[in-house]
């Protein structure tokens, strides 16, 4: 819905032209039956749209009817008739008809007020007010430098639940608290999201920057739940999926998070459970080892401590493992658990 009305799209240039002459005006993105059963009166005109035609079209009294992509204007000068019972927030005529087609038929409606010089969006029952292009990208700005802490803490617990994991002493806790991080993490990429989609061609370089802080944490967080899930639970994927839709108070609650996990019981309610990892995880993390031999591994030896204390021999005997496989696996575990104990004691 925002990205059709966002800015360096023609359809917000002509409508940043009607508010900026201002006038007000009424558009309907859908040119269906549904919607040419709500017209009255009016003219059609069947052209291309452009900005220019929209802006000398909004200077007559009634709405406009644009096709659905907002490619063609359809009608012009119509008068809307929606159904009088729905209900409406709104309080001037144009607006209260265009919140109830909007309800009425599915369609996305715009209203831009000549007296409030505000641009409403209708859909359903969704309301959304543009607001002023500076103020958004001063909240994006502020939101990033959120979300850099977010990720900077995210990241920190990252590396030291992969060196407790090393040294196999990781408890439910310590994976508990990177999915709550990475999902905090991950809240406000949600929350940013409507900013973005609001600022369009305005956005690019937040966008960027967004993209660049979450590379990582879905995925991380992620196999966190396939390595820590209690055997027996659901499908790690429908655990994650319920973890994501948990709102921030209830991430905040890690006993919350380990019964999500299927760990209980204990003096904090499982959180100081130790257990061993089955290693999806870290394994993922070394370099040109395809997902296909990481699932053998975790198979073939149950946990990350036992694939520690195997052999080459014995990881060449995995299928998909050869011998100069098996040397690069090996290889690949010290090397991160080197640069990972390394980093907590920079943290």
């Amino acid at each position: 819905m925002l990205r059709l009305v966002a800015p360096g799209t023609p359809l917000r240039e002509g409508l940043d032209s009607i508010l900026g002459a201002g006038n007000g005006t009424l558009i309907v993105l859908g040119d269906g039956q549904a919607v040419r059963d709500l017209l009255r009166g009016g003219f059609q005109v069947g052209l291309d749209f452009t900005p220019a035609a929209l802006f000398q079209l909004a200077k007559l009294d009634g709405a406009i009817i644009l096709s659905r992509d907002g490619r063609r204007i359809s009608f012009a000068n119509v008068e809307l008739v929606p159904d009088p019972s729905i209900p409406t927030i709104e309080t001037g005529m144009r607006h209260r008809a265009g919140e109830r087609l909007a309800r009425q038929t599915g369609e996305l409606v715009i209203a831009v007020s000549e007296r409030r010089k505000v641009i409403t969006l209708y859909r359903g029952t969704v309301r959304y007010v543009l607001r002023d292009l500076g103020l958004v990208l001063n909240r994006s700005v502020q939101a990033l430098q959120a979300l850099e802490r977010y990720r900077a803490a995210f990241a920190q617990t990252a590396v030291n639940l992969s060196a407790l994991e090393f040294e196999d002493l990781a408890t439910v806790a310590d994976a508990s608290r990177v999915i709550q991080r990475a999902q905090l993490v991950l809240r406000v990429r949600d929350e940013m999201e409507v900013d973005i989609a609001e600022l369009g061609a305005e956005g690019r370089l937040v966008q960027l920057q967004l993209e660049e802080l979450l590379s990582g944490v879905e995925q991380e967080a992620r196999l966190v739940v396939r390595d820590y899930l209690a055997e027996g639970q659901a499908d790690p994927d429908a655990v994650y999926r319920e973890l994501s839709g948990w709102t921030r108070d209830e991430l905040m609650d890690l006993g919350a998070i380990a019964r999500a996990l299927g760990h209980g019981g204990g003096s904090l309610g499982g959180l100081d459970q130790a257990v061993s990892p089955r290693g999806h995880r870290v394994l993922h993390k070394i370099p040109r080892l395809p997902a296909s031999v990481v699932e053998n591994l975790v198979r073939t030896f149950g946990s990350l401590p036992a694939i520690l204390r195997a052999t080459p021999e014995e990881l060449d005997a995995v299928e998909g493992i050869g011998e100069a496989r098996a040397r690069a696996i090996k290889e690949g575990l010290r090397r991160l658990r080197d640069q990972v104990l390394f980093d907590r004691q920079l943290g």
